[in-house]
């Protein structure tokens, strides 16, 4: 999950809830306005909505190599 700054500057922090054991319980976004604290932190490795999607699609295809040779070992076991 990536930091991503919307057009108003907006940015959507990733946040990891889990159980005092460290078990994940769900990942979800908060987001934090300019002027927040740790703002400026978070702004310095934030990345657009655009660049998130061209990372996401790039990712995609990248994986489609990777999904044939997992598909054609499987049907190997079956």
């Amino acid at each position: 999950m990536y930091v991503i700054r919307l057009g108003d500057g907006t940015l959507r922090v990733p946040q990891s809830l889990t159980t005092g054991d460290g078990r994940l319980i769900g990942n979800a976004y908060v987001e934090v306005v300019p002027g927040d604290p740790g703002y400026d932190a978070w702004l310095a490795e934030s990345i657009t909505e655009e660049e998130e999607a061209e990372r996401r699609r790039r990712w995609r295809e990248g994986d489609e190599e990777l999904e044939r040779a997992f598909l054609a070992f499987k049907a190997e076991q079956d």
